[in-house]
């Protein structure tokens, strides 16, 4: 009996050991809490710091990939050092509609990332506003998950036909939410015309809240230099942007993949230390969808099961995260 306790002891330990090791090395372990120093996402040290990695599709399209697996997969495979988990908030099926489902689906994302030690965006993944709806849901997640390093708050993905007054009133009541629980995990706040619209937030920035960032959405094959040049003058002027999602095809998220337009936008993203996620892991028939229909909903996913945006995907991030 005591042999068998021993070995059941050590058995535990050396589990707890593995563990342990495991989570030293990655990235939520190596940088903390995350802080935003001038224009510039940083660690718990203040150092500069580069998030890469996916997105999942919306919850209620693709519903399969929501589990914890297929989170492991992509921090251990393809190195992500984030993942972002898109909540619908329209179609059928969306949150606003089914919010047990909603629920179901993004759980498992987020604590699947806190296991792998790797940072996981909440995105209230809507074009409309539902600002009573984004506070209840926000208030839910910071108080269930706001004590953790890993969380970041995107609470309007791609304002579509706003003006940015109204986007900015919204995001100050989203984030007073969440600040009356967490008071310091990042918040990523959305701006018109689909997050295009930096110039607006640079006219006119959130005040009196520290470490919150704007997002950018681009698509290489319809924003061009342009939209890079206009994000430049808004972080010269003191907004920190945060690239939450991205593709190298067309807005619609279909067309042909501008290759060379995606690596002018990769460049310019690692040049300014600017964070990045790719859309979309998803099996959509259309270009910005990663995989096949016949890949597994767990991972495990080889060269034949990636469409060609979901091998550049892979590349582009486990070369940078490196």
């Amino acid at each position: 009996m005591k042999n068998t306790r021993f070995f059941l002891t050590l058995i535990s330990l050396t589990s707890i050991i593995t563990l342990f090791g495991a989570q030293q090395d990655s990235p939520v372990a190596r940088n903390g809490n995350l802080q935003v120093k001038n224009t510039q996402l940083c660690n718990q040290q203040g150092d500069p710091l580069v998030l890469r990695g996916a997105s999942l599709g919306w919850h209620n399209l693709w519903p399969r990939f929501y589990n914890k697996k297929v989170v492991s997969w992509l921090a251990s495979d393809w190195k992500c050092s984030v993942v972002r988990a898109a909540m619908g908030v329209a179609i059928e099926d969306n949150y606003l509609k089914n919010p047990q489902f909603a629920l179901q689906c993004i759980t498992p994302i987020i604590e699947s990332a806190i296991k792998n030690g790797i940072y996981v965006i909440i995105d209230f993944h809507s074009h409309k506003k539902h600002q009573e709806e984004a506070k209840a849901f926000f208030l839910q997640m910071a108080t269930k998950y706001g004590k953790y390093p890993n969380v970041i708050y995107e609470i309007w993905n791609e304002p579509d036909l706003y003006e940015w007054t109204e986007v900015k009133s919204y995001s100050e009541d989203v984030i007073r939410t969440i600040r009356s629980v967490d008071p310091d995990n990042i918040i990523l706040v959305g701006n018109p015309h689909w997050d295009q619209d930096l110039d607006k937030v640079a006219a006119d920035p959130i005040q009196g809240q520290t470490n919150i960032m704007y997002t950018m959405h681009f698509y290489a094959g319809t924003h061009k230099q342009w939209l890079r040049d206009r994000t430049d003058v808004a972080i010269q002027k003191g907004i920190p942007v945060f690239v939450s999602e991205c593709a190298a095809m067309g807005a619609s998220g279909d067309g042909p993949i501008d290759t060379e337009e995606w690596n002018a936008f990769l460049n310019w993203m690692e040049n300014r230390k600017i964070s990045w996620v790719v859309w979309s892991v998803s099996d959509k028939n259309e270009s910005c969808s990663m995989l096949l229909p016949r890949a597994s909903a767990f991972g495990n996913w080889t060269e034949d099961l990636l469409k060609v945006w979901g091998k550049q995907s892979r590349k582009d991030i486990t070369e940078k995260n490196k």
